[in-house]
């Protein structure tokens, strides 16, 4: 059992997703199994929450023991995470936050896994943030494609708009108005039955970039609920989409930071393309 005071207006997922990751992987059983009290009463969906509730969550002790990530490199300054799908960036930070103080530096969407960076102080987060907007760190992802690739491997632009209030974003061939350009670059590493295994290149970072600007070309990311083929996703019986951010280098950091400058952060989720579809041949 674990209890947690909600600090501000909010649905008890986007709680669960910020406050309780172990919760988070195993929302909708808890509301099936009318697992999770609010203000001591049973609540069997997603509520809306109000400053000062109490959350009660009546979690095994092995779904309260279920890993949220892995250290892969730590020091004074940053710590470097390999985050599990199913974890929220908000969610990981408030569990590393028991333990010190960490700065959130960038996130990945839920159900996305992989190295995700935190700063230990203010001062690291500011220049590594900076590292990011100003293009300064090399972004790698592998993702799990439906392989209607055009070629093995290009560098793809286009523009994308981000509609707020649906929380999707939609992708153009040429400038509209609101929209941002998006430089994507990918490489194929495997091929087989229909789905191919890329290599991806972040030369610019936005909400959904890979997802949505591979979708466009007619290469969604296996997985994908929210982009994504369903008939292919049904077919795999996967629902989350198989997308590691696999690597991440930093440089042109300075002064405490310049020690890692250089140095490779990668993810230990196996990248070969049967080990997303295990059942299936």
């Amino acid at each position: 059992m674990k209890i947690f005071t909600c600090r501000q207006p909010q649905s008890l997922r986007a709680f669960t997703d910020e406050t309780y990751p172990q919760g988070s992987f195993c929302f909708a059983r808890l509301l099936r199994g009318r697992d999770i009290k609010v203000n001591g009463v049973r609540v069997d969906k997603n509520v809306p929450l109000k400053a000062g509730d109490e959350v009660t969550y009546f979690t095994t002790p092995a779904q309260e023991s279920m890993p949220s990530h892995a250290v892969i490199y730590e020091d004074e300054n940053v710590l470097a995470a390999d985050k599990f799908s199913g974890v929220s960036t908000e969610g990981l930070c408030a569990e590393l936050n028991t333990y010190g103080v960490f700065y959130p530096v960038h996130r990945l969407d839920r159900n996305t896994c992989g190295i995700i960076i935190f700063a230990k102080n203010q001062a690291a987060q500011a220049q590594l943030v900076d590292s990011f907007r100003e293009r300064r760190t090399q972004k790698t992802y592998l993702a799990v494609c439906k392989n209607n690739f055009p070629s093995p491997e290009d560098t793809l632009t286009a523009y994308l708009f981000k509609d707020e209030r649906r929380a999707l974003v939609k992708i153009y061939n040429t400038s509209v108005n609101g929209a941002q350009k998006i430089v994507t670059g990918y490489k194929i590493l495997q091929a087989k039955n229909g789905l191919a295994l890329a290599e991806v290149e972040l030369h610019t970072g936005k909400t959904h970039q890979i997802r949505a600007h591979l979708a466009s070309i007619g290469c969604p990311v296996l997985g994908d609920g929210k982009y994504g083929d369903g008939a292919l996703n049904k077919k795999y019986g996967v629902a989350r989409q198989c997308l590691v951010a696999k690597r991440l280098k930093f440089t042109g950091l300075t002064g405490e930071l310049s020690q890692i400058n250089g140095m490779v952060f990668e993810s230990g989720f196996n990248t070969d393309l049967q080990n997303f579809i295990p059942n299936k041949q």
